[in-house]
């Protein structure tokens, strides 16, 4: 099921994190020193932006949340300069410590020509001391409560401690909010009592001693992570390859990059731990959640620098790219009516549905046969979830976007729609078809919308299947070969 952004206004988020402040230096290169053998940029502008934490702070605010700050600043002009562009997107900044003894991380990256040349980084890694810890730990008690989320974004300078986010987890708990964690590090037990941590490929393999390089190994370092580490839920996040979320060592879910083409990565993580964060304080279930974070990091990799994605920009991306699957997929409400135009033209509809996770020759005969009962043939698919809770873990292993794909390439198939379990009823009163058809392995009384098909004037028929054959059993063939 599409999700509906307009459920991210007014979600109240809490970031905790290292703040920071990215300064870009743009220019162009036309010589070479003739003190040293480095390039000269000459500056054409500078831009200052909100970076780690500040980055993902930034995000929400542009999809419309309500963001709560903790973290830690320096008192000279770099710390000026982030309390105000916080506040400038609406930031609450009641839960930034302000230390003399500390500067403000600044990272100055040098572009000239679209090119990322060199990087200067002005910071401490020294932890916080245990006056600043104790003030906002007096500051989260009291703000924790009011809150639907808790990101955690750690870039390492010291302020996400492994005592800070015990005690942060411990609240969250309490309070029944969910706490997401962007780590960093070798050591993932600092994020034990978090709900969910979002690791790339390359910091999951150095915290699990294992080196990823295929799908077995990636799975494998997932394990151990959950053995090392008391979380719910992992995501890993895999650049080109997308992402895999793991609800338990079992259980995972592949998500496809949705990226075209790839310009600058900074931010990237910053943007999934917000997507993710806002979906979790709407009420949006993990799974679909790191589809929409998928598809906001694809947006923000085609830019250049730390960027941020636009309420517009991701309800257009979110719609653009299921219609880009086929030209023969419709939405629920789109189908319905392309549904009644066909009954206007007096064209007969026939429907079947099913999960189809591996197209074999029994579903190919159901669509032939299928076609032949009537005029247009419209094939709805269950949604990856669907398929996961119906087939157990590992299932879908060709997700809903590449079914779609490989059913529209057939020329028996007029139309797809993609449904999840629950929506079962609402299809079939969108679509009213004269028929629905499933194969002869069922009995007619088994036949899920079976009493609403006929209430609307439908009928239900059952097509013979000859071949003795399932995806269920290929998927598991295939598996034991692999074993």
């Amino acid at each position: 099921m599409a999700v509906d952004i307009s459920l991210f206004d007014g979600c109240r988020v809490f970031v905790a994190g290292d703040l920071m402040i990215d300064e870009y230096v743009w220019g162009k290169v036309d010589r070479i020193s003739p003190e040293a053998p480095v390039q000269i940029v000459s500056v054409e502008k500078e831009e200052f932006t909100l970076g780690g934490a500040g980055n993902v702070v930034n995000n929400l605010a542009a999809l419309g949340a309500r963001v709560f700050v903790a973290g830690i600043i320096g008192t000279g002009p770099d710390g000026a300069r982030l309390l105000k562009m916080f506040k400038d997107i609406g930031a609450d900044t009641k839960g930034i410590i302000k230390d003399p003894e500390r500067p403000t991380t600044r990272k100055t990256r040098i572009i000239a020509a679209n090119q990322h040349v060199l990087r200067i980084d002005r910071e401490t890694t020294v932890k916080i001391s245990h006056k600043s810890y104790e003030k906002q730990m007096e500051f989260f008690t009291k703000k924790i409560p009011d809150v639907d989320v808790v990101l955690i974004s750690d870039y390492g300078k010291g302020f996400v401690t492994r005592e800070l986010i015990k005690n942060l987890a411990l609240l969250c708990e309490k309070h029944g909010i969910k706490a997401i964690a962007d780590p960093k590090g070798l050591d993932f037990s600092k994020y034990s009592g978090v709900t969910l941590i979002t690791p790339n490929k390359k910091e999951a393999g150095l915290a699990a001693g294992i080196e990823i390089k295929d799908k077995n190994t990636l799975v494998k370092a997932a394990k151990r992570l959950f053995d090392k580490t008391k979380i719910s839920n992992l995501l890993i996040t895999c650049g080109k390859d997308g992402m895999v979320l793991f609800e338990d060592p079992q259980k995972y879910y592949s998500i496809p990059a949705e990226a075209k083409q790839v310009f600058d990565v900074s931010g990237a993580g910053d943007t999934v731990l917000s997507v993710l964060g806002l979906c979790a304080a709407a009420g949006v279930a993990f799974p679909e959640g790191a589809k929409v974070a998928n598809t906001a990091a694809g947006i923000v990799v085609g830019k250049v620098g730390t960027a941020t994605v636009s309420k517009k920009e991701l309800s257009s991306a979110l719609k653009r790219f299921p219609d880009e699957m086929s030209a023969k997929y419709k939405s629920l409400s789109r189908i319905s009516v392309i549904a009644r135009e066909i009954k206007k033209s007096g064209k007969k509809i026939v429907m079947t549905n099913g999960c189809f996770d591996l197209l074999h020759t029994g579903h190919l005969m159901l669509f032939e046969a299928s076609k032949k009962m009537g005029d247009i043939l419209i094939v709805a698919i269950d949604d990856d979830d669907s398929v996961a809770n119906l087939k157990g873990p590992g299932r879908p292993v060709i997700d809903a976007r590449q079914r779609v794909r490989i059913l529209s390439a057939l020329d028996n198939v007029d139309y797809v729609v993609i449904f999840s379990t629950g929506e079962l009823d609402q299809l079939i009163k969108a679509i009213r078809p004269d028929i629905l058809t499933k194969g002869s392995n069922y009995s007619r009384d088994k036949v899920e919308g079976k009493e609403l098909v006929e209430k609307l004037g439908g009928k239900v028929a059952l097509i013979p299947v000859t071949e003795n054959i399932s995806s269920t059993e290929i998927i598991n063939h295939i598996r034991g070969q692999e074993n």
